[in-house]
């Protein structure tokens, strides 16, 4: 059994690998907020029970172990996010520090009964696949909004940031998964856009905001 804190790196090295396709010592160090030394050690430590491969000045990597580990544990927290915005009521935007908390409980069993009641979910209040029980994640191609062009229309999919501010921006657009978006304009000089949906009048969005809203075509 891992510690909280182990539990915390390991989950981390999978997102930063997801991302980037790789993790390094610097980088857990940035997004942890924890110094390098300490880093380190962590570093041996898990390297010592297999869930890593670890050398000095190399990227990280996940043991066939760690990355399911670290996959079960990104499940529990994606499935309790789910749970508390499908039948608890919260918002989006209010479930990631509850659910970075009870992702640590160990009963399997107890995530089980969440999957089951909610209909076992494949992705989660920000449309992310959440993983099965075997540490499985289907991925899904989105592209960012702002790739798109001047007369496109999308689906809005799933973000690739889930702060709370960031969501709660989005609450004030009514901006929510599922909208149909329509692309009005892009402005040239830094990728301002213009769009259209749920008949709205015409909203601007930044590019910072454009690059964190993932989306898919539209099929005719």
């Amino acid at each position: 059994m891992n510690t909280h804190t182990e539990e915390n790196y390991l989950k981390a090295i999978y997102n930063l690998s997801a991302v980037k396709g790789e993790a390094n010592v610097n980088e857990l160090s940035r997004h942890l907020e924890i110094k390098m030394p300490t880093v380190n050690s962590m570093m041996k430590r898990l390297a010592d029970k297999k869930l890593i491969v670890y050398e000095s000045y190399k990227p990280v990597r996940l043991t066939t172990k760690g990355e399911k580990e670290a996959a079960l544990i990104i499940r529990k927290h994606r499935l309790t996010e789910m749970f508390l915005v499908e039948k608890m009521g919260f918002g989006w935007d209010e479930v990631h520090g509850i659910a970075e908390q009870i992702e640590h409980v160990q009963s399997s069993d107890f995530f089980a009964k969440m999957d089951e009641l909610l209909g076992f979910p494949k992705i989660d209040p920000h449309g992310s696949p959440i993983p099965d029980k075997n540490g499985k994640m289907e991925w899904t191609e989105y592209h960012k909004l702002n790739e798109c062009k001047t007369g496109d229309i999308v689906i809005f999919k799933a973000v690739t940031h889930s702060s709370d501010d960031f969501l709660k921006l989005l609450n004030v657009r009514e901006l929510q998964l599922g909208t149909i978006i329509k692309i009005k304009s892009v402005e040239a000089f830094d990728g301002t856009m213009t769009i259209e949906y749920n008949k709205r009048k015409p909203e601007m969005l930044s590019h910072l905001v454009c690059d964190r809203i993932l989306v898919a075509n539209r099929k005719k």
